[in-house]
């Protein structure tokens, strides 16, 4: 069987939805944080943000990209029509169950929340188990763990009033999936040096590549966990310092000196390079004690690398629904600047709070600039997933 062509596999919607909740979400949180305007809601405005970005955009995101994905590895034909409407449907009531949360039980607007990616992992697994395609069960493994942070986190916001460990356990799970395995870097060069026959071939996978995935991954989990306990907090900045430099050494290794000097192999470097920023601020956090590090670690982990690495996947996934192609034009290249920017900005307001009332807004106007161009240029034939009929594979 050949599996369907990107361009039949219309998963559009999410894509599109995630581009603009991901502008209205920071819309309407810079004024609330500043104290501009005051939501009704059952949660704070930092509380509220943390959970639609790490709860809600992001899944999105994975949502659309992942249900563009299976169908290449299945040979199945796409998800479309109702079943789609329905999916996108149980995502929007998580988000109107967290702006309608002070009508509601905090139990209740937990399982409205859950719903989507409980039946994204339902829906993808089953394609999985029919086709017996155990190889990508490691994505559903990273969803699961994220599925097990946003309960933590609403039990944590019930119990404590805010969530610490929900959001890191998150924060940690995305960066798994998106960028911390290093297969959309790698991926990306090797599909660029493909095309144009570069000369210098690829950088191959090596035991150093595993050895600092997994320091980095343990550094992760440590700083999860983490506690007011010093000589914790100083294991814990030793591991995240390592690790930072480890992460810095490989993409290094990835020879940005030689490797191909187009734009779409340039933009995710810069959103990768967040990583081991956020690793070594999170460091200096646990040596120093200085909070306001841990903030701007965070923001160079979430708005950064997360942030622009989801931009990164979501520029190469939409061609195929779109038929554009999937090399990086000057405009596409602006956005991915545009987050880069804004994550810098949002970095330096949590490290210097008295700039905050110009920084925030400037983080945030850039964001919003990014995800509204992405969906201006890649979602205007976004409305065909509701009709367009979608052609099963045919044999070879």
């Amino acid at each position: 069987m050949k599996p369907p062509s990107p361009s039949k596999a219309r998963c559009g919607p999410f894509l599109l939805f995630g581009a603009l909740y991901a502008a209205a979400l920071v819309a309407v949180w810079v004024p609330w944080f500043l104290g501009l305007i005051g939501p009704e809601m059952a949660f704070s405005p930092s509380s509220w943000h943390a959970h639609e970005f790490l709860f809600g955009f992001m899944p999105a995101i994975i949502g659309g990209v992942l249900l563009t994905a299976v169908p290449n590895w299945t040979g199945h034909p796409p998800l479309a029509g109702r079943p789609l409407t329905m999916l996108l449907a149980i995502w929007i009531v998580g988000r109107l169950g967290l702006v309608g949360s002070t009508a509601l039980e905090p139990l209740t607007v937990a399982l409205l929340a859950l719903l989507f990616p409980v039946a994204l992992i339902a829906v993808t697994g089953r394609e999985f188990i029919l086709t017996r395609n155990g190889r990508n069960l490691t994505i559903l493994a990273v969803l699961a763990v994220l599925v097990g942070a946003q309960g933590l986190f609403h039990w944590e916001l019930w119990r404590f009033g805010r969530s610490a460990h929900g959001t890191r356990l998150a924060v940690a799970a995305l960066l798994t999936w998106t960028v911390l395995g290093g297969g959309v870097m790698p991926g990306i060069a090797g599909g660029w040096r493909k095309a144009r026959g570069a000369s210098h071939p690829q950088v191959p996978s090596s035991r150093f590549d595993g050895v600092t995935m997994g320091f980095g991954l343990l550094s992760l989990g440590i700083w999860i966990l983490q506690d007011d306990d010093v000589l914790n907090e100083r294991l814990t900045g030793a591991l995240l310092l390592a690790a930072g430099f480890a992460l810095t050494a490989r993409l290094a290794r990835w020879r940005p000196r030689h490797a191909p000097s187009g734009r779409s192999v340039t933009v995710p470097r810069v959103s990768y390079a967040f990583i081991p920023a956020g690793f070594l601020l999170a460091a200096w956090a646990s040596l120093s004690g200085d909070t306001a590090f841990n903030a701007a670690a965070l923001h160079a982990w979430t708005m950064g690398a997360i942030g622009g690495m989801a931009l990164t996947v979501m520029t190469r996934t939409a061609p195929g629904h779109t038929k554009l192609a999937s090399t990086a034009s000057r405009l596409t290249t602006g956005i991915h600047i545009a987050v880069a920017a804004a994550a810098c900005a949002r970095i330096a307001a949590a490290l210097d709070p008295q700039r905050t009332m110009l920084l925030i807004p400037m983080a945030g106007a850039l964001w919003i600039a990014a995800f509204l161009t992405f969906a201006l240029l890649h979602g205007r034939r976004s409305g065909r997933w509701m009709s367009e009929p979608v052609r099963p594979a045919t044999p070879d």
